[in-house]
C-alpha cells in the first residue's frame, strides 16, 4: 500500500460527517476528502485517503486497465469501517478489477453528480456505480450541510441550474481550531445546531424529488457523452428496518430516479428486496451505516449487476 503522509492530520483521526481533519474545502463540490489523511474508525479500522482525495480500496488487481468507479455518500465512503470493509472495496476483491471509492460522507445527489462527472473525466472507468439513500434527495434542498456550505441546483425553465459556485469557504481558522469548534458544536442538540445554522435550506421541502430527476438526466447524459456504463444504486439507512412506514417514504421517494435512469438505458440496482429478505436486516449495519457483512452483501448484488451488463 502506498503511504501518504497527511497534511495536519492527526494519527488518532475519526472520520465524522463532513469532519474538519478529514475533508478540505472545494469550492465546486463544497468539500472533498483531504489527500493524504490516514487514521481510524471508533473501532479501529483503517482510514486512508490517497492522494487523489479516494479511500483505499485495497492492492491493485489485474484488471485495472480501466477501472469501476463507485461514488455516493456515507454509505459508498464506509463510513464506521474499515477501508476493505467498505463495498467498493470489496467489490474489487469479488470481481478482480480496481474499484475506485470515491463516496463522500454527507454529500447530497448534487454534490454526488458533480464529483462523478469530475472522476469520470480524471479516471476513465469503464462503469460508474452512482449510489444514494432516500436523504440524498433532501440534501438537494439545502445550501448548508454538517456546517459546511455547498453547491445547490435550481429548476428553471425546465432546466437545471447549477447555482451557489464558486462554493464560499467562510472560515480560515487554525485546523485543530476549527476540529475543537466542530466537536464542541457537535455535542450540542440538533435543534440548537440547526438553529445555530449547521443546516440552511434553500429549497421548500419537497423541492429535491425534481431537482433529481434532473440530475439524473444529467447523468444519462454523461454515461452517453463519455462512453461510461452508469450504475444507479438504491440504498436504504437502518431506519427504514426499525419502521415500516419510513420503510414505504425511502421507497417512494426513491423509485421515481429509478425508474427515471432505467427510462434513459442506464442499469439500475434497488437493495431493498434482498435485504428485507433477511431474518434480521438490522444486523447488517453497524451504529448508523452497514457493517463488514452488509456491505459484503451490497458487493455481491453490484457484482452480480455488472456481469449482466452488455461487455
Amino acid at each position: 500500500m502506498n503511504q501518504f503522509p497527511g497534511p495536519e492530520a492527526p494519527r488518532t483521526m475519526r472520520p465524522d460527517m463532513a469532519s474538519k481533519y478529514l475533508h478540505v474545502h472545494d469550492p465546486v463540490l463544497g468539500y472533498v476528502p483531504r489527500a493524504g489523511v490516514r487514521g481510524h474508525t471508533r473501532d479501529g479500522g483503517a482510514v486512508t485517503i490517497d492522494g487523489d482525495g479516494l479511500r483505499f480500496s485495497g492492492d491493485t488487481p489485474p484488471l485495472s486497465d480501466r477501472p469501476i468507479l463507485a461514488v455516493g455518500d456515507s454509505f459508498t465512503y464506509g463510513e464506521d469501517v474499515g477501508d476493505l470493509e467498505a463495498w467498493p472495496a470489496q467489490l474489487q476483491r469479488l470481481i478482480g478489477r480496481r474499484v475506485l471509492n470515491g463516496g463522500v460522507s454527507g454529500y447530497g445527489l448534487d454534490q454526488i453528480v458533480l464529483r462523478t462527472e469530475r472522476l469520470v473525466a480524471r479516471h476513465r472507468p469503464v462503469a460508474a456505480i452512482v449510489s444514494l439513500i432516500a436523504d440524498d434527495i433532501a440534501r438537494t434542498e439545502m445550501r448548508r450541510l454538517w456546517w459546511h456550505d455547498k453547491p445547490w441546483f435550481a429548476v428553471e425553465q425546465g432546466r437545471l441550474v447549477a447555482k451557489g459556485q464558486p462554493v464560499p469557504e467562510r472560515t480560515r481558522l487554525p485546523l485543530g481550531l476549527r476540529r475543537t469548534i466542530e466537536r464542541l458544536l457537535n455535542r450540542t442538540p440538533a435543534a440548537l445546531q440547526r438553529l445555530a445554522g449547521s443546516h440552511i435550506r434553500i429549497h421548500r421541502a419537497g423541492t429535491g424529488d425534481l431537482i433529481s430527476l434532473k440530475l439524473v438526466e444529467r447523468l444519462a447524459r454523461l454515461q452517453a457523452t463519455a462512453g461510461v456504463k452508469i450504475v444507479l444504486m438504491a440504498q436504504y439507512d437502518a431506519h427504514a428496518w426499525l419502521d415500516s412506514r419510513y420503510a414505504r417514504e425511502q421507497k417512494d421517494r426513491l423509485r421515481p430516479l429509478l425508474n427515471g435512469a432505467a427510462s434513459t438505458g442506464m442499469a439500475t440496482l434497488d437493495t431493498f428486496n434482498r435485504l428485507s429478505a433477511e431474518p434480521r436486516p438490522g444486523d447488517l449495519y453497524g451504529m448508523q451505516h452497514m457493517n463488514g457483512r452488509g456491505n459484503l452483501m451490497i458487493a455481491g448484488l453490484l457484482a452480480a449487476r455488472l456481469r449482466s451488463l452488455p461487455d
